[in-house]
């Protein structure tokens, strides 16, 4: 894989805010852990609230610091989290794919979703858990379908075995950069054609708005 952690002592580039939704239990936390710091913890108890890790990595040549925020998937907390995805350029919408019942809530999850983020946002369906594949309750080709139909990038990751969750998340982290890359370029070519210097290198992008651009959306990934 070309993408490369970063020097913590580099300077950062961009902020991407990626938030992860879905039903309790789906393993959220666990997704997080793994490509975080790279643990799985047999015993990881319900998230209350909302956590967040960060990760510094490369793209492109450009440091990127990811901010990844574990929303919490039970009922009782919704009216907290959604706060929580003002702001984020990516969302990963996780089920479990031995629970069919976590995939038939995405629809609500993504609804909710784009309820409350930018409308250009990055999001990607996670089916976890798929180093259980004799207990396999949702077939791929559902989501598969389910990822089409709503313009979504698709995965199917393991955390505990370690199965794609890196890609998963440099997949989405580039695809971010990628947009809003252009969409400075772009920003760029337009001060500089008014006589205005445009934006300086090394600009901290938080939550720009991103040009909507599907050509690459709707791609299927899977194990």
């Amino acid at each position: 894989m070309s993408n490369l952690y970063g020097d913590y002592n580099q300077k950062i580039d961009y902020v991407f805010k990626v938030v992860l939704i879905g039903d309790s239990a789906v393993g959220k936390t666990q997704l997080l852990a793994r490509f975080a710091r790279n643990e799985f913890s047999v015993d990881s108890k319900a998230t209350i609230g909302v956590e967040f890790q960060t990760k510094t990595l490369v793209i492109d040549n450009k440091t990127v610091k990811a901010q990844i925020w574990d929303t919490a998937g039970q009922e009782r907390y919704r009216a907290v989290t959604s706060a929580y995805y003002r702001g984020a350029v990516g969302a990963m919408l996780v089920y479990d794919m031995t629970k069919r019942q976590s995939f038939d809530h995405m629809a609500r999850w993504l609804e909710e979703l784009r309820g409350q983020a930018d409308k250009n946002i990055i999001i990607m369906l996670i089916g976890n858990k798929c180093d259980l594949g004799s207990l396999r309750a949702v077939p791929t080709e559902d989501a598969q379908e389910f990822a089409q139909r709503e313009n979504l990038f698709f995965m199917e990751t393991s955390a505990l075995e370690a199965t794609n969750v890196e890609t998963a998340f440099f997949t989405i982290l580039t695809e971010i950069y990628r947009i809003i890359s252009k969409k400075i370029l772009a920003t760029n070519d337009d001060a500089d054609s008014n006589g205005v210097s445009g934006l300086l290198k090394g600009t901290k992008i938080i939550v720009p708005n991103q040009d909507q651009d599907s050509s690459r959306k709707g791609c299927c990934f899977s194990s």
